[in-house]
């Protein structure tokens, strides 16, 4: 088979794109000559699931469709994902399943629905009259670090619609976000669009289905929060998003609080996706102020309307992953760029985050990478922080489907190559101490644990 134009640029070679004054340059014309990716080139895997450097080796923890703990199916679609530590060196992963009210053959209740009475109908969201129940939820599984295997895993939340991505955070819990603004119509009796809460508990059992309406019902992506100040960023899966903060009444308590969206200071309604001009640079800082979002509950799915039209707050190309890191929120709008091929921005919050002296010494938001070019990066998805630093970014593009890493100072490298199929890699996250990289194939629904040399990207920085 002939090595592509794309196999050849990311195979062996990182492209440095970002910084080094060459902002303008690389995201609008030709990358610059590449240094080596320090974990080396893919090696073709025989199990044909996913090509990884020499030195690295996956294993698979879990696949759609199998039986879990709580007598329930696996469901598949398996998206956002984040691990915990448990007790006694277990970690707990809390992944999102992407399903909708339809989606019966990858739900947990069986192919027509029929264990779904094995659950109380009050540990469903939105029970769908018994009819049609909301299949979109999340799975968590109980992994042994010191032997590698899969004890436990069950349904950790039920009765929800496309849950996409989300984030963890400080205090050990994931935020599970619908993907939709679905409105109660025939047998879907709750609204949609929303935010919960799970517990990243090893016990099986299913959270309480309390919708986090304060932080706004749009078509919700991701968060992130930042346990410097207990605020919580997020994302919206528009081509026309938003970029949003929420500031609990209480730290730790999602219940209540208030809504903000992002705009940049002396650039009222800016248009970050840079599709038709460059109105945003790579690494230029930009400052920005948090402007207030009413009518939260949003029944005409509006906010982004009211914030870009009305409030002069910047506009989006579809935020999606969203990652807090090295003391900066990062997150990738999957179409920003000319070429619709994806941005990475980076928010740095102020010192005085959320507070009235805010405006002394604002955030500053930064493009921090726009390649412009599907042989490097093709559509940006989720995305993590390494603990070495560099990102690591799931791709949802239209051909070959790539782990891609961006290194502190922008450069792009490989990490791995689905060789299974061409589904979208999603839910990248390590390990509590480091040293396992997690990652979902979506379709039909694979959880995989990564292990290898990961000292080696530590020590060259």
């Amino acid at each position: 088979m002939p090595v592509s134009r794309r196999q050849f640029l990311k195979s062996a070679a990182a492209v440095s794109i970002g910084f080094a004054g060459l902002h303008r340059h690389l995201a609008w014309g030709a990358p610059a000559p590449a240094p080596e990716n320090s974990f080396g080139p893919l090696v073709p895997d025989p199990g044909g699931i996913l090509d990884l450097p020499e030195g690295f080796s996956y294993r698979v923890l879990a696949r759609a469709g199998e039986l879990m703990d709580d007598g329930l199916r696996l469901p598949g679609a398996a998206d956002g994902m984040a691990a915990f530590p448990g007790p006694e060196g277990r970690v707990v992963l809390v992944c999102n399943q992407e399903l909708s009210p339809g989606s019966k053959g990858a739900g947990a209740f069986g192919d027509d629905n029929e264990n779904l009475g094995k659950l109380p109908k009050e540990d469903l969201y939105d029970w769908g009259q018994g009819e049609m129940p909301s299949l979109g939820g999340t799975t968590n599984i109980v992994y042994n670090a010191q032997t590698g295997a899969v004890e436990r895993k069950f349904l950790s939340l039920a009765g929800t619609v496309r849950n996409c991505a989300g984030g963890p955070t400080p205090w050990h819990s994931w935020i599970s976000c619908e993907e939709t603004t679905q409105r109660i119509e025939g047998p879907i009796e709750k609204d949609h669009g929303y935010n919960f809460e799970v517990p990243a508990t090893p016990e099986i059992g299913r959270a309480a289905p309390v919708p986090l309406k304060a932080m706004g019902r749009f078509s919700h992506e991701a968060v992130a929060v930042d346990p410097r100040s207990g605020i919580v960023y997020e994302t919206e899966d528009t081509g026309d998003s938003l970029i949003y903060r929420y500031i609990p009444d209480a730290p730790g308590k999602l219940i209540s609080g208030r809504l903000q969206a992002l705009a940049v200071i002396d650039h009222p309604g800016l248009d970050t996706r840079n599709w038709e001009e460059m109105l945003v640079s790579p690494g230029e800082p930009l400052a920005v102020r948090w402007v207030d979002i009413e009518n939260v509950e949003s029944p005409d799915n509006d906010l982004r309307i009211q914030g870009f039209e009305g409030k002069g707050c910047a506009r989006f190309a579809r935020g999606e992953g969203m990652w807090y890191g090295r003391d900066a929120i990062y997150f990738v709008c999957t179409s920003g760029g000319r070429k619709k091929k994806g941005q990475i921005f980076r928010y740095h919050p102020s010192p005085h985050e959320g507070t009235a002296d805010e405006s002394k010494a604002p955030g500053t938001l930064e493009l921090f990478v726009e390649p412009n070019d599907g042989d490097l990066v093709d559509n940006a998805d989720n995305l993590t922080v390494s603990p070495f630093g560099d990102l690591i970014v799931c791709e949802y593009g239209s051909g070959e489907i790539n782990l891609v890493g961006v290194t502190p100072a922008g450069q792009i490298y490989r990490f791995g190559h689905n060789r299974m199929n061409n589904s979208e890699f999603a839910g990248a996250t390590f390990s509590p101490d480091g040293q396992v990289l997690f990652v979902n194939i979506q379709h039909p629904g694979t959880t995989l644990a990564i292990y290898g040399p990961w000292d080696q990207r530590r020590s060259d920085g």
